[in-house]
C-alpha cells in the first residue's frame, strides 16, 4: 500500500549518493555504490545528504513514533512519543521550511478540529503544488535520464500525500463533492495512485448514495491498481453500503458474505468496528487482505456505518452489520461484544 517512508528515505539517499558519483570512473562509482546499503543501515551520516534530506529522515523518525508506536502506547508512554514525535518535525521544518510533510504532519487531527485542518489543508494546496512542481523540475535537470523519472516522482510525493490527506479530512467533515474533486486530482497526477485515494474516493461514492459513481471507480480499478481486484476493504464496505442504504438486503449480504470470504476470520473486527486514529504522515503500511487491512478500513468506514439514528450508538448500518456478522459467526462476535464492554461498556 501507499507510502513507504523508510523505503521513501533509502531511495532520496541512493539518488544523492549515485549523482556525486556520475562524474567519476564508472568501474570505480559500481565498487562505491555496492558500500551504500550497508553505510545507510549503519552509517548514515557518513553519506552525502542535504539539509531536505535530514528533514525528511526526521520525519521518518517521527512517523515511527506517531504512526506506529502511538496506538500501542501504554498511556504513561503516549506524552513521551507525542513530544519526542514533534520535536522531530519541529526540527524538520528548522532545517528544511519546505518540508511539506513536517507542517502538514505537525497540523494533525491531534492538534486541531478537522475543520480547522481542511481549513489549513486547503489554503496552503497550491503553495504546495507549485513548490513541488517545482522541485519535480530541478530534480528531471539534475538526474541522469535513467534516475530523472524516480527523482521528479520522489518530488512530488508530498504534494500527494498533501491531496490525499485533504480529501480523508474532507470525507470526514462531510464535503463529499470536494473528497471526489481531489481523488481525481490525484488520479491525474499519479495515475497508477500511489496514495491510494480510490479507497476514500469509495467512501465518499457511498456517503452520497451514488451508485453510478462507484460502478464507474469499479470499471477503471485495474487502471488504478493492476495489482488488485476491487475487493478490498474499502471498496466492498462501501459497495455493502449502497446496498443497504437502497434496502438491497440480499445484496448487502452477499457483499458480506464476499467480505468475509476475502478477509478469513474478520468477524471479530467487523462487530467490534473500531476506529483508530489517521496515520499521520499516511495511511499506516499494512499487508493486503490482512486483519489489519480490514480494521483499517473499517475505521475509515465509520463515516458510512455511524450514519443515522439507533440506539446502540453504532449508527444504522453499524448495527445492522453487527447483527449480521453475529448470526454468521456467534463465537466471535460474543468475543467482540465482551471485549467491547471491558474497554467502553457498550453493546448492539
Amino acid at each position: 500500500m501507499a507510502f513507504d517512508p523508510k523505503r521513501e528515505d533509502y531511495q532520496r539517499l541512493a539518488l544523492r549518493f549515485a549523482h556525486t558519483l556520475d562524474a567519476g570512473d564508472p568501474v570505480s562509482a559500481t565498487h562505491s555504490f555496492a558500500s551504500f546499503g550497508r553505510r545507510f543501515a549503519q552509517d548514515r551520516d557518513s553519506l552525502p545528504q542535504s539539509d531536505s534530506d535530514r528533514a525528511f529522515h526526521l520525519v521518518v523518525q517521527a512517523t515511527d513514533l506517531l504512526d506506529y508506536q502511538l496506538p500501542f502506547a501504554s498511556e504513561d508512554s503516549a506524552a513521551a512519543l507525542l513530544s519526542r514525535g514533534r520535536e522531530c518535525l519541529e526540527e524538520a521544518v528548522g532545517l528544511d521550511p519546505a518540508c511539506h510533510d513536517a507542517h502538514r504532519m505537525l497540523f494533525s487531527p491531534s492538534e486541531m478540529a478537522f475543520d480547522a485542518r481542511y481549513q489549513f489543508l486547503h489554503e496552503h494546496e497550491d503553495e504546495v503544488g507549485a513548490s513541488c512542481s517545482a522541485a519535480a523540475k530541478s530534480a528531471i535537470a539534475d538526474a541522469e535520464p535513467e534516475r530523472a523519472e524516480l527523482a521528479a516522482d520522489i518530488a512530488m510525493r508530498p504534494y500527494l500525500r498533501w491531496l490525499a490527506s485533504m480529501a480523508e479530512v474532507s470525507l470526514i467533515c462531510g464535503r463529499n463533492r470536494e473528497t471526489i474533486r481531489l481523488c481525481e486530482k490525484l488520479f491525474s497526477l499519479d495515475p497508477r495512485d500511489t496514495a491510494d485515494a480510490r479507497f476514500t474516493l469509495a467512501l465518499a461514492y457511498a456517503k452520497l448514495e451514488d451508485d453510478q459513481g462507484f460502478d464507474a471507480l469499479v470499471a477503471r480499478y485495474s487502471q488504478l491498481s493492476p495489482y488488485r481486484a476491487p475487493d478490498d476493504g474499502w471498496m466492498l464496505l462501501s459497495q455493502l453500503s449502497l446496498a443497504h442504504k437502497r434496502n438491497d438486503l440480499d445484496t448487502a449480504r452477499q457483499v458480506l458474505g464476499r467480505l468475509v470470504k476475502v478477509y478469513p476470520d474478520c468477524e471479530y473486527v467487523l462487530v467490534r468496528q473500531s476506529e483508530l486514529p489517521d496515520g499521520a504522515f499516511a495511511r499506516v503500511l499494512v499487508t493486503p487482505y490482512s486483519e489489519d487491512e480490514m480494521v483499517l478500513a473499517i475505521s475509515e468506514a465509520s463515516v458510512v456505518f455511524q450514519e443515522g439514528y439507533d440506539m446502540t450508538g453504532r449508527g444504522v448500518l453499524g448495527a445492522w452489520l453487527a447483527r449480521e456478522v453475529t448470526a454468521l459467526n456467534p463465537e466471535a462476535a460474543e468475543d467482540a461484544l465482551r471485549d467491547m464492554q471491558d474497554t467502553r461498556g457498550d453493546g448492539f
